[in-house]
């Protein structure tokens, strides 16, 4: 919805649920589709227009994908509380499912994927299997999350269909935005699984770090906190993976920054060489500083981070104790951080500087 849409917030007015009604069954598409977004205008602001759901759903024979996306919108809200009702969608998503448009395909399996009915569920099986190898890299990254929605609703039936070598098989894709949806998928897979789902070997690894470099910042926090979990076979390899995962250092979103410095130290576990581990710290210790100048919720997770590292690595930061000297317009939690920072920084060289603070 656009800004000249805002007109279809106005107050309710008495008898608009038959005249929606009948706006919704016009034999216009410009009116049925101004309709539809009355019915979502009253839905956003809390009205009840679930009396409407046959005749929205009537709506969804078009090729406009504008109002599909609206329709849609409305059938994630209240399939739940109408689930008899929800099924007379299922014959439409399976046709969208193989539209020519790859937009309307990844919109299908996606709508389907969010709905969360036993009875839809059973319908979005095949749909999403085709989704999963289909040719455009939109409608199969799509559906890579779509799996792990699934999983959610239910874990057997995924597992018995063959979903997750699926979603193993999308690790080796040739686009890096479905290599990391697929990684997302599986890792949230795998924290709601008590047996391991997602084990990176090194073939996986390869892939993995050749995604790095090409897909979306969020794609990067997924891939490097799934290389968080790998461990390397000896230093060398550990080595090798660190090397290709320091440019992430210097990325202008904090996540990644952070994403990155965790990977970063768990592999530094396996390396011997002093020298390479102090050269970490060093290239460490600015991207740090550097997150401490965002915004105080921002500065607030970079300090219980670095709170973390400091407890393992205390080395990183000792040369930046300054850059943890409270402000006076800091937030009382920032504050609280940055005090406990330095009581886990002090030394013998740096007290004169802290008993100040």
């Amino acid at each position: 919805m656009s800004r000249n849409d805002s007109k279809y917030f106005s107050t309710t007015k008495k008898g608009e649920i038959p005249e929606l009604k009948e706006e919704l069954n016009s034999q216009y598409k410009d009116k049925r589709k101004d309709a539809v977004k009355k019915v979502i205008a009253a839905m956003t602001v809390g009205k009840d227009v679930s009396s409407l759901f046959t005749d929205v759903v009537n709506c969804m024979q078009t090729e406009n994908l504008e109002l599909k996306k609206l329709v849609y919108l409305y059938l994630i809200n209240y399939a739940k509380s109408q689930p008899d009702l929800a099924i007379l969608a299922v014959n439409t998503f399976v046709k969208d499912s193989q539209d020519p448009n790859p937009l309307i395909r990844a919109l299908a399996v996606r709508t389907m994927g969010c709905i969360r009915v036993d009875k839809i569920t059973e319908y979005l099986c095949d749909p999403l299997q085709r989704c999963l190898k289909d040719d455009d890299p939109y409608v199969r990254k799509t559906a890579a999350i779509c799996v792990a929605k699934l999983y959610d609703i239910n874990a057997e039936l995924v597992e018995d269909r063959g979903f997750l070598e699926s979603l193993k098989d999308l690790i080796s894709d040739n686009n890096p935005m479905v290599v990391a949806n697929a990684v997302a998928a599986l890792a949230e897979i795998q924290d709601n699984s008590s047996r391991p789902i997602f084990e990176i070997t090194t073939h996986t690894l390869s892939k993995l770090l050749t995604a790095l470099n090409e897909c979306t910042e969020w794609g990067q926090v997924f891939i490097l906190d799934a290389l968080s979990r790998y461990k390397a076979a000896d230093a060398r390899e550990a080595e090798n993976i660190v090397e290709r995962v320091t440019p992430r250092l210097q990325h202008a979103n904090c996540a990644v920054v952070l994403s990155a410095v965790k990977m970063i130290l768990q592999q530094m576990e396996l390396i011997t060489s002093t020298d390479v581990v102090r050269n970490l710290c060093k290239k460490m210790a600015p991207p740090l500083v550097t997150l401490l100048s965002a915004e105080p919720e921002i500065q607030y997770v970079a300090l219980r981070n670095i709170n973390l590292i400091v407890q393992r690595r205390p080395t990183i930061l000792a040369h930046e104790i300054k850059v943890f000297f409270c402000k006076y317009n800091d937030p009382i939690y920032v504050k609280m951080e940055k005090l406990e920072i330095m009581i886990k920084l002090a030394s013998d060289r740096n007290i004169d500087q802290l008993a100040p603070q």
